[in-house]
């Protein structure tokens, strides 16, 4: 496969060369989840002889002191021995002073690294700051950045109370990309199979980075996903493991297979483990949405302390625990490109795609494209799911309100088939349950001059535009709607 091309950090990296460009001494941060691009990002902005990249290693705070200072010395050519720099402010002091007469790039990843537990990392930022307020020989800009993959452990980096509270220039976190960027990366798929492949693989880069394009995505779910020897799986399975300061992970990792296969309250949580939904559980699943891989949702116009619901955040995560774990043993039987093939394609992964990502698609569509596509601004999407007051289910995909004020409800389908007349009297059909259920959102959506937003993947039968009410604004997006300017699948 061809190299990758930096996607989607544009802005990020003209922040960080900014601050380099000014001339004066800058501090920034630089953090996200593992596999998110951090590395990538950094080591591809500057020319090797501009930039030290130093990457820490999770062994002891003197190894890498030790690693850092050979580093520096191979890097710049000069001499700088260890018995020089018995404490990080030694360390610090030389690496800030390396090359005084030209801009200057020094990257500390996983910074995390560089002490023992977060009270020696306050220690190491302390010994850091007294470098930084000492006063630097320069006559030419330095950019010191600071990176990593403890979250939490950096969000402290830059929190009141931190040696550093205050220094840093610019505080970066890199997120996931969204579908469309994560699209960028397998661009030789069409529409359709960019939503599929980000369904499978979600939006962290380094995931991304090695599906094969050239082949289908079917293929590739095989080989990375399903396959005990998967790339994408075995890093999925033990990503958990891998996070600073957790013990019993395999506790974690429960939690998250329970949540994948359906389970989105804790105490449906609990009853799937066998256990209470107790104190320490409410802890774990907290602890998860710290670090990114749980969201929280509630039903739209309810509290936001009541009812709360659980998923995955991320669709390679949701993939894994909800369909790649429960077909283990189709795969030990039939092999990984059969029960792909018999099993997952034909139902079990469309339905997956429909109800469980391309929600997310059109919600993210909609912050990159609505305002100038016709959508009014919404703040934030919700959806509703649960029942009238005859006990019939109903949902409803999208609710919003917009910033005026106004209510924006409608409908998603990710169907091979045109969405025709049922689809929009069936989103009218749930509302006016909703309203007589006394919900009174649900009668605000069904007035005339609130919105109907559908998005269908398959585009619309004439029956959908006959049976719509013309005193009302319907919205109908396209395939072509959620990746403008980009050829259709």
């Amino acid at each position: 496969m061809e190299p990758r091309a930096l996607v989607n950090r544009e802005a990020e990296a003209e922040n960080l060369q900014t601050l380099l460009e000014r001339g004066t001494p800058a501090l920034a941060l630089v953090r996200g989840r593992r596999r998110v691009g951090k590395t990538y990002l950094l080591s591809n902005l500057w020319p090797s002889e501009q930039a030290l990249h130093y990457s820490a290693s999770s062994t002891t705070p003197m190894f890498n002191r030790q690693a850092l200072i050979e580093e520096a010395a191979h890097w710049s050519g000069e001499e700088i021995r260890l018995e020089d720099h018995p404490t990080w402010r030694t360390v610090f002091r030389t690496l800030f002073g390396l090359r005084p007469t030209q801009p200057t790039v020094i990257v500390l990843d996983e910074f995390q690294y560089l002490a023992d537990g977060e009270s020696g990392l306050r220690e190491v930022a302390s010994e850091l700051n007294a470098v930084w307020e000492s006063g630097l020989p320069r006559s030419a800009g330095l950019l010191v950045v600071l990176s990593g993959s403890a979250v939490r452990t950096l969000e402290a980096l830059a929190a009141g109370g931190s040696p550093l509270y205050g220094r840093l220039d610019a505080v970066i976190p890199l997120e996931p990309f969204d579908y469309y960027n994560a699209g960028q990366m397998v661009h030789r798929y069409g529409l359709r199979d960019q939503v599929r492949a980000y369904a499978a693989f979600g939006g962290l880069p380094a995931n991304l980075a090695v599906v094969d394009d050239t082949h289908s995505v079917g293929e590739n779910i095989a080989e990375l996903l399903l396959s005990p020897h998967g790339v994408v799986r075995s890093r999925l399975a033990t990503e958990i493991d891998q996070e600073e300061g957790l013990r019993n992970t395999s506790r974690y990792r429960a939690v998250l297979a329970s949540i994948g296969l359906g389970s989105r309250t804790v105490g449906e949580v609990a009853s799937s483990m066998g256990q209470q939904a107790d104190t320490a559980l409410k802890r774990v699943v907290d602890q998860l949405e710290d670090m990114s891989y749980l969201v929280r949702e509630v039903n739209f116009g309810a509290s936001p302390q009541r009812g709360i619901r659980y998923r995955l955040a991320d669709p390679a995560t949701r993939f894994h625990y909800g369909i790649g774990l429960p077909a283990e043993s189709a795969v030990a039987v039939l092999g990984p490109e059969a029960a792909w093939r018999v099993r997952i394609e034909p139902g079990i992964f469309p339905s997956y795609v429909g109800q469980h990502v391309f929600e997310d698609v059109a919600r993210q569509a909609c912050r990159r494209w609505g305002p100038a596509q016709g959508l009014p601004p919404v703040a934030e999407w919700s959806r509703w799911a649960g029942r009238d007051r005859l006990r019939r289910e109903v949902e409803i995909d999208l609710a919003g309100r917009t910033l005026d004020g106004g209510m924006v409800t409608g409908s998603v389908k990710f169907r091979t088939r045109p969405a025709d007349a049922k689809t929009y009297l069936d989103h009218v059909a749930a509302l006016e349950r909703l309203a007589d259920s006394g919900l009174g959102w649900a009668k605000e959506a069904l007035a005339p001059q609130s919105p109907f937003w559908f998005v269908s993947a398959a585009s619309y039968a004439p029956s959908f535009h006959e049976v719509a009410d013309p005193t009302r604004q319907v919205i109908s997006w396209t395939m072509d709607d959620l990746y403008p300017g980009l050829p259709g699948s």
